[in-house]
């Protein structure tokens, strides 16, 4: 049987995010969107993500495996709570690496101790850096 490719997980909420999808666009990366609400899926579809992975955050019954192979899941913070949210629902998904990028003064274990691999701080939304962790 043959495996199927992983695909990275994206939570994109802000011009960080987005400029994130449309790297691995660029480089042929397979990738997923991760959304709670219709507005954010209407985003990712407008940025060409055909594959959205869609959560009631709130419900922890609908946190159901997606039909797809998770790989690294990147989170943009958009909130605390929604990122530590995010983090509890994709870390049941994958045993790859979680990254939540930030630019915020959160405090970093939060996030470390709910299942994040790496919290990266940012104030800028040029993110193509990240896109060396995809490539590895």
């Amino acid at each position: 049987m043959e495996k199927r490719q992983d695909i990275i997980l994206v939570s994109a909420p802000n011009k960080a995010g987005e400029r994130f999808i449309r790297g691995l666009q660029q480089i042929g990366q397979p990738v997923a969107g991760l959304a709670n609400s219709i507005r954010e899926q209407e985003r990712l579809k407008e940025l060409g993500v055909k594959t959205i992975a869609v959560v009631d955050t709130a419900n922890e019954n609908t946190w159901v495996i997606p039909d797809f192979p998770v790989g690294s899941v990147y989170l943009f913070e958009s909130s605390l709570n929604l990122s530590c949210r995010y983090i509890r629902v994709c870390r049941s998904w994958t045993a790859k690496s979680i990254y939540v990028i930030t630019g915020s003064g959160n405090p970093r274990l939060i996030y470390k101790v709910l299942g994040a691999d790496y919290v990266v701080h940012t104030t800028t939304d040029k993110v193509s850096f990240l896109l060396e962790s995809v490539l590895k």
